[in-house]
């Protein structure tokens, strides 16, 4: 194959996320010559992180940023951020995280991910921890129930030292549950919000 179009490329490369590699497959030549005209077209590479992120999404975002119409559904936006501001895991970059013991704001930040974002809520985790004074498989169904979600979402139930936590284990009867939805690009966009606040 000779010149491959730049519109061709861009949609191979660019819309359907193909890599170099898939790209060349499509158009029957090597991957180092669509990294060439890659380059001549001046079309953006993308980056490691950029391209496992493509790989690990086929389908696109698993999420849509929604517009927001009335002031319940503003209201829920702002107060989802400061949840996430006040205790969500900022240190981790890869995934939105946020952990609490009380199942009300637990809920409440489901809600701002569902409806402020649409995520895929088939690509929701949860981690349980509780201590080792409490009936883990109890505290795991008491979390299932209440927040209407599958066992499968969950990951193994971390036991913890009662002794060694004080005060802090007689604030929760079920363990602290902790919200995980693995996405860069959607933990980026909730931060970026939040600093335009500061």
């Amino acid at each position: 194959m000779g010149v491959i179009s730049k519109y061709r490329l861009e949609k191979l490369y660019i819309k359907k996320g193909l890599s170099a590699k898939e790209a060349g497959k499509v158009f029957g030549c090597s991957e180092n010559k669509v990294n060439y005209w890659i380059r001549k077209h001046n079309i953006p590479k993308r980056t490691v992180s950029e391209a496992i992120y493509v790989q690990r999404n086929p389908g696109g975002d698993p999420f849509a940023m929604r517009k927001l119409h009335t002031r319940q559904e503003m209201f829920l936006y702002g107060l989802g951020l400061g949840l996430y501001w006040g205790e969500g895991t900022k240190s981790n970059t890869n995934s939105v995280r946020l952990g609490n013991t009380d199942p009300k704001l637990i809920k409440t930040f489901l809600k701002f991910l569902k409806l402020c974002f649409q995520i895929d809520e088939n690509k929701l985790r949860f981690g349980l921890q509780v201590f080792s004074d409490m009936n883990p498989n109890r505290a795991l169904h008491f979390w299932v129930k209440e927040l209407g979600l599958k066992q499968s979402q969950f990951q193994k139930v971390i036991v913890t030292p009662a002794r060694s936590i004080g005060t802090y284990r007689q604030k929760t009867q079920h363990g602290v549950l902790t919200v995980y939805f693995n996405n860069k690009k959607l933990r980026n966009l909730i931060v970026g919000e939040i600093e335009k606040m500061q």
